[in-house]
């Protein structure tokens, strides 16, 4: 389906284009972050922590992955009718979530030993 407007700059297209598929990349990555949490041995952490850990990250991957899309097209469309770009929405819930995730890996790491 064709956006309507005039065609940008190739070099804007193919930045859009990478920036999806840093999406998908990110996507892949944290699910494969929650896998290895689900793994960890339960005498390291507390397993429902480790559960709520894997599953957080798990779902912030599976977001990633849903806005993906959308976003492109959004940014694709603001490229061809010379409109600002959108802003990332899900920029800080992602910031936050993946920070949130780390520091309590952190607590359970130092109070594990």
């Amino acid at each position: 389906m064709e956006t309507p407007g005039k065609e940008p700059d190739p070099r804007f297209t193919l930045a859009n284009e990478r920036t999806f598929l840093t999406w998908l990349s990110t996507s892949l990555a944290l699910t494969a972050g929650g896998v290895a949490m689900a793994a960890v041995s339960p005498d390291v952490f507390v397993p429902w922590m480790r559960t709520l850990l894997a599953v957080v990250l798990v779902s912030l991957s599976a977001l990633a992955a849903a806005m993906a899309y959308p976003r492109w097209r959004r940014v694709q469309h603001a490229l061809r009718t010379s409109e600002p770009l959108p802003p990332p929405a899900l920029a800080a819930l992602f910031g936050y979530g993946v920070a949130a995730v780390a520091v309590l890996a952190l607590v359970l790491i130092l109070t594990a030993r």
